[in-house]
Parts: structure tokens; C-alpha cells; sequence
């Protein structure tokens, strides 16, 4: 598998499997593990349909997420999404049905977060050391802030899925799809189980999920939250989840500090600096894992109070994360506590 870094540090494995309690749970019948994308991948499928070949399987599982890498990264200076963003074109430039999907995906939520999802803002976070350039341990001067803030704008993008293409309205705007593409490989695995006859599985990508039928257990997939603390891997709220996406977002396994203040990776498009509110991870339930992945990370830019008030206002199942000052309080949207309280199917 090509093992690039193109999400080298964009989100942790923040949603961990919880597959037994204290007995050893039956084991799935096909499972496949790797690293792809810069992160961990694992797929398991609990009984293979009859004629399903392991090895063409998990072969072709490898072929698509190589494509994905192909396609979108943006540290493979030969990816597709690298060749758009060197170009200074500022004409319809050709490119892949998937590629224009995704960016058409990551649009769609840049638009509907009036920006806190924005596709467009790589530069701002190379600028902050979180990106493929070079790390930085020092705050980058405001007047920087301001230049690469000038290079951002979701509104400056246009993509078109007939004759698929992008457009810049602006020579050296710059496409990250980082907080979006990952939940589209999973997706991408999943269809093509789907494909294969395959209807109880669970694919996973850097944390992100999509989960259908049944466990080897007999019943629905177990997952557990993992617990926002620096440092330690600490197993929280436990869903019994089947036939849905999960994605998480959290600030609190890559930042850097200076002088007791700490620098998120979570940048906001809006201010051009990371995001210093008390949300510690944000975990999105939804169809796709596409759609669950943007609105993840369009959640942990807006924070407790604006992501929340708007994940409730759109029935969007969400459960937020908040640090306080006696730990960490659970705020679970109505839809979320329904899902949960009735099953996902």
C-alpha cells in the first residue's frame, strides 16, 4: 500500500472499535488492515457471500484507497488534486468524475457552514505547520495570517459534474481535502462491498466509520467514543450502532504549544487562527461518511454553542464534547439521543 502522508496529522484515531467486554467476541470472517491515506484502515466483514475470493478482496480494497491517494492528496506532487493547485489557470481545467464529486461535497458544506468548513483552506494550514509543508513550533506573524487569509474563499472555487472540472476564480487559490476525502474512502470501500454481495461490515479510516448489518456477534457493531485527553487513549461513551456513518473531529491530539498556550490543528477559515474554544471533539452521525466527515469538522470550527445550536436546529445527530473546568460534559442533539435510544437502522 502507498503509506503517503497527505493527512499526516489532520485528525487522530478518534472513534475506537469496541468489539468485546470481557470475553473474546467471535471473530469476523474477513478482516484486512493496513495504512493508507497517512493513517490506519481496517476493514471487517462478518461472513463472506459464497464465490467472494479473500484475496481479490482485499487487492482490490488496496487498489481504491491508492486511488483516493492518487487522486487527492496533497503531499503527492503527481496526485491530481497537486497538479489543479499548481496550475495558475484560471479557466475550467478537466478532471476526474470523483474529484469534482468530492470538491462538489466539500462546497456544498462551505457553503452550507457560511465558511467554517472551508475547501480552500489549505494555505492557512501550512502557514500554522499542520499541512505538507515543513512543522512549525512558533505562531505565524499576523501580516502572513493576512497574506494566506487572502489566497482563501470558498467562493472563489466553482466545479461542474457534466464534463467534469474546477475553476479558480483566482490563480493561486488552494484546494485541501483533507477534512472531507478520508470519510469519502470509507464510503468508497463500503459501496464496493455493497457491490461484492457484502451486507454486514464495518470499514474504518484514520477513526472515521460506516458500519452495516450485523456484527460478528449476532447484533449491532460496537463502537466507544474515545475520551478527548492529550496524551492517553481512554475509551468513552459506548454506541451500539448498524447501517451509518460516524465521524469525529477533536483538537487535542495534534497542536503545539508556546508559553502554556496551545495551537490547534483546527483551523478557522473565518479568522485565519486557530480555534481557541472549550470543544474537544465533535462526533457526527450520518449516511455517508462523506457528509459525516465535513460536518464533523465544520462543528469543531464553530464551537460548542454556534455547532450546537445548529446541529439541533438541522436534526443532525451530534454528540459534543466540552472541556470544563471539572473535566469533560456530554451535549448530545435530540436527534443523536433518538438514534441512539431507537437504533440506527
Amino acid at each position: 500500500m502507498n503509506g503517503s502522508v497527505w493527512l499526516r496529522g489532520a485528525f487522530g484515531l478518534l472513534v475506537s472499535f469496541l468489539l468485546a467486554c470481557s470475553e473474546k467476541p467471535p471473530q469476523a470472517e474477513f478482516q484486512h488492515f493496513g495504512l493508507a491515506l497517512g493513517t490506519s484502515f481496517s476493514v471487517k466483514v462478518t461472513r463472506l457471500p459464497q464465490g467472494v475470493d479473500p484475496a481479490r478482496l482485499r487487492d482490490r480494497l488496496d487498489r481504491l484507497l491508492e486511488e483516493v491517494d492518487a487522486r487527492m492528496s496533497t503531499y503527492r506532487p503527481d496526485s491530481e488534486l497537486s497538479r489543479f493547485n499548481r496550475s495558475r489557470t484560471t479557466r475550467w481545467q478537466p478532471v476526474s468524475p470523483q474529484l469534482a464529486f468530492v470538491v462538489a461535497e466539500a462546497l456544498e458544506i462551505s457553503r452550507w457552514s457560511r465558511g467554517a468548513f472551508d475547501v480552500t483552506v489549505g494555505p492557512l494550514v501550512n502557514l500554522w505547520g499542520f499541512g505538507p509543508d515543513p512543522r512549525t513550533r512558533e505562531p505565524p506573524p499576523p501580516e502572513a495570517i493576512k497574506a494566506a487569509r487572502a489566497r482563501t474563499g470558498y467562493r472563489k472555487l466553482e466545479v461542474r459534474m457534466q464534463a467534469p472540472a474546477l475553476r479558480k476564480r483566482q490563480p493561486d487559490l488552494y484546494v485541501d481535502l483533507s477534512a472531507i476525502a478520508k470519510g469519502w474512502a470509507v464510503d468508497r470501500l463500503a459501496e464496493y462491498l455493497e457491490s461484492e454481495g457484502i451486507g454486514d461490515y464495518l470499514v474504518e479510516i484514520g477513526g472515521e466509520l460506516r458500519l452495516k448489518g450485523r456484527s460478528p456477534r449476532g447484533g449491532p457493531w460496537r463502537i466507544a467514543i474515545e475520551r478527548p485527553v492529550a496524551g492517553v487513549r481512554a475509551l468513552g461513551k459506548i454506541l451500539a450502532l448498524t447501517d451509518i456513518a460516524v465521524a469525529t473531529s477533536g483538537d487535542y491530539r495534534n497542536y503545539f504549544e508556546v508559553d502554556g498556550r496551545r495551537f490547534s490543528h483546527t483551523i478557522d477559515p473565518r479568522t485565519g487562527y486557530p480555534v481557541s474554544h472549550r470543544l474537544a471533539s465533535v462526533t457526527v452521525l450520518r449516511h455517508t461518511c462523506t457528509r459525516a466527515d465535513g460536518l464533523a469538522t465544520a462543528f469543531m470550527v464553530m464551537g460548542p454553542e454556534e455547532g450546537y445550536a445548529r446541529a439541533e436546529a438541522e436534526n443532525i445527530p451530534a454528540l459534543f464534547i466540552v472541556k470544563d473546568e471539572d473535566g469533560f460534559r456530554e451535549r448530545a442533539t435530540s436527534a443523536f439521543r433518538q438514534l441512539i435510544e431507537g437504533g440506527s437502522s
